[in-house]
């Protein structure tokens, strides 16, 4: 497929220079549906990117679409602040009945804000009113958002220097396999926590992604998660687990710390909990730590009701009977035989490693600029994939949990010819 780049003008000349997705995917987009984008032009581009995780159930999801507009057509409220509303309601309901209850877990819920680093500003800010202390741990190559709080938390050198400031109060540690193997799980964060003089002040808490999306498709290993919790239980630290990219189905299960069996104390969500796209965030925390004063952390957009109505119904229709999170784990073996076909026919020496769970797959390449390389000319091929990684060499695959088998083998048939012609 032949790309013509378009008269970008109106964008070039007046929209800001931090715009950063258009630059790889030249097209001005005009509908999608399913799987696909469609440029003005009748270009089509098969999806593997999702919204970076914000369209789980693809673009404009039927029933997600017939709830909404149902709920628009009949003067439904749209803002409404942290006001009782019949769709936050229905919402709460759901979530408790659908997800909580049949896991046994205990949260209470706050809508904090309609974006990711609203719920992670807010999971830092509780953690630390809980425990009276400032100091947050996390993790090599973690990505937590671009406020603020979230950036002190951030790993990635570039995003971290846009922020102007001393970024404080928090503490990076190694993520799982950080030193290939050699060095004994939370060996130095054990011997900095019981130094009396190693300067480190005691953690009100830990946030960590089990996979990490944007650090480079890093999986966390659930020993190493296991051992992660059984560390915060012992030395009084909170456990923060930000499912904001890997949660609502991307690794298979809902939660992505299910395989690994473990109760977060605070968890962040959001991206494809709205279901259709539509701005919307949750933080969720064990009953014991709702220590909040009314209004001590609020927001203007922080009720959603269209967002509202869309997540419940997309809860309803996926996940009230388990076969999604068994559809998703299928997907992904596929999307791990076609990687791996790829790796055996490109040798270790160009593609380091395929790495993944779920749904979110990786493919690093030796040659760090291979990887943009790839995605450029999966572009002009009809695909999206972007790269992630502190270096972007990585291919990173996230397409919409409800993609066929049928779309999955023409993505993947085009990643290969991809990786083949820019060999």
């Amino acid at each position: 497929m032949t790309i013509t780049p378009p008269a970008l003008s109106v964008f070039e000349t007046l929209e800001s220079e931090v715009r950063s997705y258009c630059r790889s995917w030249p097209a001005v987009f005009d509908r999608a549906q399913g799987s696909y984008l469609y440029d003005e032009d009748g270009h089509t581009y098969l999806d593997f990117f999702a919204g970076a995780g914000a369209l789980n159930y693809g673009h404009n999801n039927p029933v997600l679409k017939r709830a909404l507009i149902d709920y628009i057509e009949r003067d439904g409220i749209t803002h409404g602040l942290d006001m009782g509303t019949t769709a936050k309601r229905a919402f709460l309901e759901t979530f408790q009945n659908v997800l909580l209850r049949p896991r046994d877990l205990p949260y209470k819920v706050m809508f904090p804000g309609p974006t990711g680093t609203n719920a992670v500003e807010s999971a830092l800010k509780l953690a630390r009113k809980v425990k009276g202390r400032e100091s947050i741990v996390s993790f090599t190559n973690a990505f937590h958002g671009m406020s603020l709080g979230s950036l002190a938390v951030t790993g990635n050198a570039f995003k971290r220097a846009g922020a102007g400031i001393p970024l404080v109060h928090g503490t990076p540690m190694p993520f799982d396999n950080y030193f290939d193997g050699t060095v004994q799980d939370f060996l130095w964060f054990e011997r900095l926590l019981s130094d009396q003089g190693s300067g480190l002040n005691t953690p009100a808490a830990v946030i960590v992604e089990t996979i990490q999306g944007e650090g480079g498709i890093n999986v966390a290993r659930p020993e190493w998660l296991r051992a992660l919790a059984d560390l915060c239980k012992r030395r009084d630290m909170l456990l923060i687990v930000d499912d904001i990219q890997m949660g609502c189905g991307r690794t298979g299960p809902f939660f992505s710390f299910e395989e690994a069996g473990i109760t977060p104390d605070i968890v962040t969500l959001s991206k494809s909990i709205g279901g259709y796209g539509l701005p919307m965030s949750l933080c969720l925390f064990k009953p014991e730590l709702d220590i909040w004063e009314p209004g001590e952390h609020n927001g203007t957009f922080r009720g959603n009701n269209p967002a509202f109505v869309t997540a419940a119904a997309a809860l309803d229709a996926y996940w009230s009977d388990g076969q999604m999170e068994k559809q998703t784990l299928a997907r992904g073996e596929q999307v791990e035989q076609a990687l791996t076909a790829i790796l055996d026919e490109h040798g270790g020496e160009a593609i380091s490693s395929v790495r993944g769970r779920g749904l979110v797959w990786g493919m690093e390449f030796s040659d760090k600029s291979r990887a943009g390389a790839v995605s450029k000319r999966a572009f002009e091929l009809g695909l999206l994939v972007e790269t992630s990684g502190p270096e972007s060499e990585v291919v990173k695959l996230l397409p919409p949990l409800t993609v066929s088998p049928d779309e999955l083998d023409e993505g993947l048939r085009i990643l290969a010819r991809a990786v083949r012609e820019t060999a």
